[in-house]
């Protein structure tokens, strides 16, 4: 066992230096999902997909706010949350639907970076990280669901002729309905 894998309750601290290091790379992936979805905000709007880009700019603020969420958590139990840089953010799409398997592809990644603290946390006892991190289990699986239904409109209704317009519509009710 680790030196930093014994160091498990303290007067100041109740996370292991080791976790505190994984919760600080989510920071880091949920900081940069935000600046993603944000950007792909923009283009979105610059491209005339106005609801779709509604959809990406509230995507983004919920990202940051999973990112506070784990400062708060982190800062709590006695470590230190670390604002990460974000750098390295596209800007320029080929297309709506690129956008939106960009997202699959981007929330499976995360998806699969809980699963491992998740893991970790199940490992070394830390049962208090561990209930924590459910809330982020079952929000990604409603993540990935949301970026399926969305790509699955592509497919549906086709992209020809007023297919990107209705598209963007039925983007619109699909956030409206994930705020209800």
């Amino acid at each position: 066992m680790k030196t930093a894998e014994k160091e498990i309750v303290t007067l100041k601290r109740s996370l292991l230096v080791d976790t505190e290091k994984k919760l600080n790379k989510q920071i880091e992936m949920e900081g940069r999902s935000s600046a993603y979805y944000l950007s792909m905000a923009s283009w979105c709007e610059m491209m005339g997909f106005s609801n779709s880009a509604k959809f990406l700019y509230d995507h983004a603020d919920e990202e940051r706010q999973h990112m506070l969420k784990l400062f708060k958590y982190i800062n709590d139990a006695g470590g230190h949350a670390i604002q990460p840089e974000i750098t390295g953010i596209r800007h320029n799409f080929n297309s709506l639907r690129e956008i939106f398997e960009l997202i699959l592809e981007h929330e499976i990644e995360v998806t699969k970076s809980i699963n491992t603290i998740v893991d970790h946390c199940f490992m070394v006892k830390d049962f208090a990280t561990f209930s924590f991190m459910q809330w982020y289990v079952t929000e990604q699986r409603e993540e990935e669901t949301v970026a399926r239904r969305a790509l699955e409109l592509f497919d549906i209704i086709g992209e020809e002729g007023i297919g990107l317009w209705t598209i963007d519509q039925e983007l619109g009710k699909l956030h409206a309905s994930i705020e209800e």
